[in-house]
């Protein structure tokens, strides 16, 4: 996915999108990782990512969010599907060979809430971020 970071959570599809300033950096990555998602820790049971280099930190974010984190098998697409369709949904607003400098953090996430606000055929046609606000909420008054 170039200089971004993206993180999909699989059963609300909601989406969360970083540029990388440091590029693939591992321990640079880690920070991202752990930046965005500690809001939703408790939400967080595991993380399955690619084999790239770039995830060489993931015990510090496994340590840090409490969490599994685990690996795709090389070259199984299929093993990670949302994601790949995510990146379909991503390439709409940012298209491939596109310059990352062009691309600032407001832009990357006016894109994010565009997709997180389009309708799902698989969410009966609900958006991402309205079944993962009720999905958090319901949690939340449940631990209550």
């Amino acid at each position: 996915m170039g200089e971004f970071f993206k993180f999909v959570e699989r059963t609300t599809a909601f989406f969360l999108m970083e540029k990388l300033p440091f590029g693939k950096n591992a321990e640079e990555l880690a920070k991202i990782v752990i930046q965005m998602l500690l809001p939703y820790k408790a939400f967080v049971h595991s993380i399955t990512s690619d084999n790239g280099t770039e995830f060489a930190s993931h015990k510090k974010i496994s340590r840090k969010l409490l969490t599994a984190f685990f690996f795709a098998h090389p070259y199984s697409s299929w093993e990670r599907g949302l994601s790949e369709y995510t990146n379909k949904l991503v390439r709409q607003y940012i298209p491939k060979k596109s310059i990352f400098e062009d691309y600032d953090n407001q832009k990357i996430k006016e894109n994010q809430y565009k997709i997180n606000r389009r309708p799902r055929k698989n969410l009966n046609y609900e958006n991402p971020k309205n079944i993962f606000y009720k999905f958090v909420n319901q949690k939340v008054a449940f631990a209550s």
